[in-house]
């Protein structure tokens, strides 16, 4: 099959404003793939609501934030398609009719349902929803027939799962839907501000889209090497934040030069957090220029979003035709 032709599928939850964790994370992988994919990326908003059920009225804005910065760092509607997840039906038809074939013990041993529940004590999340989000997640999927689906090494046992479903269905049904390949990517880790994994829940992020006078503030409280006690003590970049986004943002010769400067204690903590401070500035600068663009023509961000949900529905819709056709379930009397 043309590379060209083949089908890629991601998404995020709708968290509000892109943090350096997601960019680096998922987004700026997603702007290199639309160069030889066609690739479909949606706001999951239903899956926000599988943690987030009480409080949902954040949902449309954070929608929209998320959207606006994904397009300002760089993913093309014309080549694109940027949907809303519930803005397409199929994707609940289709949960359901995989929900009749899928044994409940496999949804029961995904490792992060157990994990999910201890981390997020405070939230009831004893709910069906909760439960069968990896199957809406296969659904998402295999609703578009991608064939490949952008993971870190440590998602792959998620993906699997969505394949042995599918193997599942095509056996009881016939070749419906193509098994869901990993696309391993490079994902950096980013650390957060307190050196912890980038993460809103831990309110140490840096936004994709802060203002100047955001990242100045922002990066002042970032940790450092803690046993970097006085200006002249040598310091270890290995385990300084500040040395983590140097390897994001600075060329190689400035990597090196840090490296060797910290190391000889020839460059101190606060000088080197305003070197990095303007660096980061300066390189997030074009997509926090388009941003500021979108904001004052939101509309934009909806016509996308519409036309994008459009184009979703009809790939969406063919396919659905294929699994009640498959599942005998198509009813050809009544059209």
């Amino acid at each position: 099959m043309n590379q060209s032709r083949q089908f890629v599928l991601s998404g995020l939850r709708p968290t509000g404003r892109v943090h350096l964790g997601n960019y680096f994370g998922a987004v700026r992988n997603w702007v290199r793939l639309q160069e030889s994919y066609r690739c479909y990326y949606f706001v999951a908003d239903w899956h926000a609501l599988t943690s987030d059920y009480a409080d949902p009225a954040r949902v449309r804005q954070a929608t929209f934030d998320a959207v606006a910065d994904w397009i300002a760092a760089g993913l093309d509607p014309e080549r694109s398609t940027i949907f809303v997840q519930s803005e397409v039906k199929e994707h609940a038809e289709l949960h359901l009719l995989l929900s009749m074939v899928t044994p409940l013990p496999w949804l029961e041993r995904v490792p992060t349902f157990k994990d999910q529940q201890e981390q997020l004590k405070e939230k009831d999340l004893n709910t069906y929803g909760f439960l069968g989000y990896p199957l809406l997640q296969t659904a998402d999927i295999i609703v578009y027939r991608a064939n490949f689906v952008p993971v870190g090494e440590d998602q792959a046992s998620h993906l699997e799962l969505s394949r042995e479903i599918v193997r599942r269905f095509n056996n009881f049904y016939g070749d419906v839907f193509p098994e869901p390949q990993p696309l391993f990517t490079e994902t950096p880790k980013v650390p957060g501000l307190d050196a912890r994994k980038m993460s809103k829940s831990y309110n140490n992020t840096i936004g994709l889209t802060a203002s100047a006078d955001e990242i100045r503030s922002l990066v002042s409280t970032m940790f450092t090497d803690p046993e970097r006690l006085r200006r002249k003590d040598p310091g270890r970049p290995d385990v300084c934040n500040l040395f983590q986004f140097h390897k994001l943002f600075s060329d190689e010769e400035t990597v090196a030069r840090v490296d060797h400067e910290c190391r000889t204690a020839q460059i101190g903590c606060v000088d080197d957090k305003k070197l990095l401070t303007e660096i980061m500035i300066e390189k997030l600068r074009p997509i926090r220029e388009k941003r500021e663009q979108l904001d004052a023509d939101p509309s934009f961000v909806w016509d996308v979003l519409r036309e994008g949900n459009r184009q979703a529905r009809e790939r969406a819709a063919e396919t659905l035709e294929l699994v009640r056709k498959a599942m005998k379930i198509d009813y050809p009397e009544f059209r």
